[in-house]
């Protein structure tokens, strides 16, 4: 038995043994004990403990103990964990259309983003999650993605050859083809390790990850990209979903929503605050104009509405 079915088979022994009144759910996540997303879940365990009276607690797995996103969506789907956290759009390598809201430049803030998926798309988004398997409960804000690297970008020349670690999902790797860069999908964990060995030059993630996971660290330069805004959902089995009573439902959507306020609060103040951090930090911050960065997302754009049908890009941006 590996690391990870021994974990699980533990935790499920455990539950076995509490009293019959009460259960312990699993959650795992890729992100660490220093993370803001990992400070929600902390927040959202303690308030589902007091919101059930201790009938209902959370056993969560940071740091990719249980697997990348992809695996922990799959032990959700088969039964083997209750909870995970994974971005919104990674969700693509099995609901296609989240490409289209994983489009870089397509949401303009998070505010937009929460926006569009309280709306209709967001609805047949959420179906298309069940369908999956998975129930999704609540979206939180994972900050706006910047590009970092060992050498300046003051424009999108400066992309050029850039070796750009991406997670392996279409719309980042299409971003960092578009601007020129030669996307190096490389898994979450393994990031550090690849930036300080010169296996990759770049890598884009949000300002707190970029903190979170020490990438700055092994990089010089942080350029202000904006190019795609990140967000983690709170996703539960929908079969343990459509097993729970009303009750036991609201405690839990109370206390996601405790959890990403958490969150999302930390992670609007640390990008105010990273910015000033990493300067003094001895990293440069460059400003480069952002308008030739949308206008080389076009042809990417065009792929997507020949896949998914004109006007599905224009749906989501109101133009």
């Amino acid at each position: 038995m590996n690391i990870k079915a021994t974990l699980l088979a533990g935790t499920a022994a455990l539950t076995l043994a509490a009293t019959a009144d009460a259960r312990e759910l699993t959650l795992g996540m890729q992100d660490n004990e220093a993370s803001n997303v990992y400070a929600g879940a902390q927040e959202f365990a303690a308030r589902l403990e007091e919101l059930s009276g201790g009938e209902l607690t959370v056993n969560m797995f940071p740091s990719s103990t249980l697997g990348d996103f992809k695996a922990m969506v799959a032990q959700v789907q088969a039964g083997e964990l209750d909870m995970v956290i994974t971005g919104y759009p990674d969700m693509s390598y099995i609901i296609p259309e989240l490409n289209l809201i994983g489009a870089p430049y397509v949401a303009t803030d998070f505010e937009n983003l929460q926006a569009i998926i309280a709306g209709d798309w967001g609805q047949e988004m959420a179906a298309k999650f069940e369908e999956q398997g998975v129930h999704l409960i609540d979206v939180w804000y994972y900050g706006t993605r910047q590009t970092t690297s060992n050498r300046p970008i003051e424009s999108i020349d400066d992309m050029a050859g850039l070796r750009l670690r991406t997670p392996n999902v279409p719309f980042l790797i299409a971003y960092a083809e578009a601007v020129g860069a030669t996307p190096a999908p490389v898994a979450f964990a393994e990031v550090y390790l690849a930036l300080q060995t010169n296996q990759v030059d770049a890598e884009e993630n949000p300002l707190p990850t970029i903190e979170a996971q020490k990438f700055y660290e092994v990089q010089s330069h942080v350029a202000l990209t904006n190019h795609f805004v990140a967000s983690a959902t709170v996703q539960v089995s929908d079969d343990l979903w459509q097993g729970l009573s009303e009750e036991e439902r609201g405690w839990i959507q109370e206390a996601v929503e405790a959890g990403g306020e958490v969150n999302d609060n930390a992670t609007v103040q640390a990008e105010k605050d990273l910015i000033a951090t990493f300067e003094e930090r001895g990293l440069t911050i460059t400003r480069p104009d952002l308008a030739p960065f949308r206008a080389a997302m076009q042809p990417y754009y065009d792929t997507l509405e020949a896949e998914f049908g004109e006007g599905s890009i224009a749906r989501l941006t109101g133009e």
